[in-house]
């Protein structure tokens, strides 16, 4: 991480909070960059969950939940209330799940330290797998089809295919990096040719493309399938609001943490 970019980045981020009149309890990477094959013009992808006011949570108009900071060629920034934070994670949001694990922390706080202990109590191995079994399917359908593919495409199939392949072998909330997630789960015969794809996105303009891979998109096929032919077997989990409730009424209680 570039150390000039991060602290431009804490910046946006105490701007928000002065603006917005929100604390931010913990800011992250979620895109290429976490994943590790951020190209040399990647933008930043910053995700972040704040606390307002107690006074916010009691009034009778709906304060808005969201808060989208800035869009450029540089920065993708904005983030979630931790009300609506904690409402996705009762119902397993992969979303929150990554955020929760981005190896990129930009900040956080005790508050943010409390989310990461309870999230894997409500951690769905069915919801994940479904949500990375769709971002496969539908990059694949859309991009992979045609004689030139961009080349992020292909990891933009290959990581959720991993991440899934992750769930079923392990049942917990795979690893944002894709390194990881290839040394653990990709099939021995294909890691060359991905290892090449994964070296030359990083030294290549974000929207480069590349002859169709024949192998990629052959494994890329297989893999689809079998899946498909799992998840719609998978049980699903119950989970319980009442520690989430718990959370929420501490972290907006919290009087040295909220301004």
């Amino acid at each position: 991480m570039n150390k000039e970019m991060k602290l431009k980045i804490i910046e946006e981020l105490r701007k928000i909070e002065e603006t917005e009149d929100v604390k931010i309890i913990m800011a992250v990477e979620s895109g290429s960059r976490a994943w590790g094959f951020a190209s040399p013009d990647s933008d930043y992808d910053v995700r972040f969950i704040y606390v307002r006011k107690e006074a916010d949570y009691l009034r009778l108009d709906r304060v808005r939940d969201v808060i989208e900071w800035r869009l450029d060629t540089v920065f993708d920034i904005s983030g979630w209330d931790v009300k609506k934070s904690l409402q996705l994670l009762y119902h397993a949001n992969p979303t929150i799940m990554v955020w929760c694990v981005s190896p990129i922390v930009y900040t956080e706080t005790e508050e943010a330290e409390w989310i990461k202990q309870i999230q894997p109590h409500y951690f769905s191995a069915k919801k994940s797998l479904f949500h990375y079994l769709h971002m496969a399917d539908s990059n694949y359908r859309n991009y992979l089809k045609g004689d030139e593919v961009q080349l992020k495409k292909y990891l933009y199939v290959l990581r959720p295919l991993l991440a899934a392949q992750w769930i079923l072998d392990k049942q917990s909330c795979p690893p944002v990096r894709f390194d990881e997630l290839l040394d653990a789960e990709l099939e021995d015969e294909m890691r060359p040719a991905v290892r090449r794809l994964l070296e030359i996105k990083k030294n290549v303009p974000e929207m480069e493309t590349v002859p169709k891979i024949g192998i990629i998109n052959e494994y890329a096929e297989r893999k689809l399938e079998e899946i498909k032919g799992v998840a719609k077997n998978m049980d699903d989990m119950e989970t319980k609001w009442q520690p989430l409730n718990q959370l929420f009424l501490n972290i907006v209680n919290d009087q040295d943490f909220v301004k």
